[in-house]
Formats: C-alpha cells, sequence, structure tokens
C-alpha cells in the first residue's frame, strides 16, 4: 500500500473537487501552518536535555548492573512496553476525543492530533525532533529525577531500588520512541529491513495494524508503541466505556473537535 493509497482511492469529493484529505485539505493546511518557532525551541531543549540524560543514566544502570537481575530486567522491558502502550493509547484516546486547538495548550499539543487525522501522512514528512519532541519532553523528569539518585545514593542504596530504575529506565525509552515507531507504520518506503522485520514480528507497532485507527472516525485502536493492547481493550470495549461515562458525568460528547476540522472542506 502506497502513501496515495493510505490516503484513499478518491482524494477529492468528486460533487465539490476540493480534497477530503491530505496537504491539500484546508484544515490540514491551516494547522500545520500553526507549528510554530517557539514550540520548535521548547522541542529542541527537551529532546537534547533528555537524550544526555538517557546516555547519562545508561552509563550509571550499567555500572551498577548484576548479572543475576538478567531475568528481572527482561520482566521490567515486557512492563515497560505494556505500560507504555497503555499510555500513548490513553494520551492518544485523550487527544484524539477531547480538547480543542483553540485552549491554552492546544497549538502545542492537541493541533498535531487533529493534522494527523485529516493528513494522515503528514507525519512523515516531519523530521526526528518534530516527530519525538513532545514524547521526550514528557520523559524528561523521569530521567532527571533518575540522574539525581545515581549522583547522591550509595551502591548500597541503588541497588534496593535497581529493579525500579530499570522498569522506568526502559519505560521511558519505550515512550519516547513511541511516536517514531507511530511514523514507520505510515512510512511505505525506504524503510530499512530491520525496521520491517520487527513490524512484521509485531514488536513496535505494524502497519496493518495501525491502518485500523484510521478509519473515520477514529474511534478505535489507540495504542500506538506496539499496539499490543489495542485487541483486548476493544473487546472489553475500554475506550466506549470510559467516554460514556465522560458523557454521563458532565454531557461532553468524544471527537466534536476533530470532525469540525475534518468538515474545513
Amino acid at each position: 500500500m502506497n502513501e496515495g493509497e493510505e490516503n484513499g482511492n478518491n482524494e477529492y469529493n468528486q460533487d465539490e473537487k476540493k480534497p477530503r484529505w491530505g496537504p491539500q485539505h484546508k484544515g490540514a493546511q491551516e494547522l500545520a501552518s500553526q507549528y510554530t518557532a517557539g514550540k520548535r525551541l521548547q522541542e529542541v531543549v527537551c529532546f537534547t536535555a533528555t537524550s544526555i540524560l538517557i546516555v547519562v543514566n545508561f552509563v550509571f544502570l550499567y555500572l551498577h548492573f548484576r548479572i543475576e537481575n538478567w531475568f528481572v530486567i527482561f520482566v521490567a522491558a515486557i512492563l515497560g512496553i505494556l505500560t507504555a502502550d497503555f499510555g500513548s493509547g490513553l494520551v492518544h484516546w485523550a487527544a484524539d476525543s477531547y480538547g480543542s486547538v483553540e485552549t491554552f495548550f492546544g497549538k502545542s499539543f492537541i493541533r498535531p492530533f487533529r493534522e494527523h487525522h485529516i493528513d494522515p501522512t503528514s507525519i512523515t514528512r516531519h523530521d526526528f525532533i518534530e516527530t519525538n519532541g513532545d514524547n521526550f519532553a514528557v520523559v524528561l523528569l523521569g530521567q532527571v529525577n533518575m540522574a539525581y539518585k545515581f549522583f547522591t545514593l550509595s551502591d548500597a542504596e541503588i541497588q534496593k531500588t535497581y529493579n525500579w530504575e530499570m522498569y522506568i529506565y526502559l519505560l521511558c525509552i519505550f515512550v519516547s520512541l513511541t511516536n517514531q515507531f507511530h511514523k514507520w507504520s505510515h512510512t511505505y518506503f525506504g524503510l530499512p529491513r530491520y525496521i520491517t522485520m520487527l513490524q512484521s514480528m509485531h514488536l513496535i507497532l505494524p502497519r496493518q495494524h495501525h491502518r485500523i485507527h484510521h478509519v473515520a472516525p477514529h474511534e478505535t485502536y489507540f495504542c500506538i508503541t506496539t499496539g499490543w493492547l489495542n485487541y483486548p481493550m476493544e473487546q472489553y470495549g475500554f475506550w466506549t466505556k470510559l467516554e460514556y461515562l465522560i458523557e454521563v458525568v458532565t454531557g461532553t460528547k468524544p471527537r466534536v473537535d476533530d470532525l469540525k476540522w475534518a468538515k474545513k472542506l
């Protein structure tokens, strides 16, 4: 499936000769124009700081590693993936379903989600910083806290919490790379062989799997780190039940703002 096919075989409304979706869509163009220099600076700062701390904390984890802990580390990796997958689904669902671009944080955090639905391949045109900057910002405080412990605690104290720190570290790694996995799920040409192998093994988000989410009104398969939790959560009806509860309590309907942008033909 190529980029054109992902956007649909009929890119234009035949009656009005206006683009239904893609980079020529009026809503997509307006949203893309709202990516500001200030937002770019925030992403660069967060990416740089987090990257440095990831390297520093890796060195400390390596220095304090004990071979007998290998199984616990393996379990920590699995739990880190599952937690990141659930977290990606929760954030993705919340940003897709609620909020508005016009709110205080809307242009920074809601705008990319709105743009992505009406121009799904826009993420493939974003560089590494724009794709991953927000995720690196999310894990920054966790990496700061971890580095502080490594610099201030004794070896004996670090050993007591080592397994927990390994879980947090691996969780941060998976969270920080979630949007990269997401980007690759929309990239149909030029991916390295090892990436497509990871996708086919469902170790990272597969293209066919994520395509289910992009069927309007985008109300299913929200988890985008690996997508492992999508099927069981849909079987349980987790998101539907949560939306029903929110509507009962607050009267707020999901995806109203998302639909508004999609209609800007």
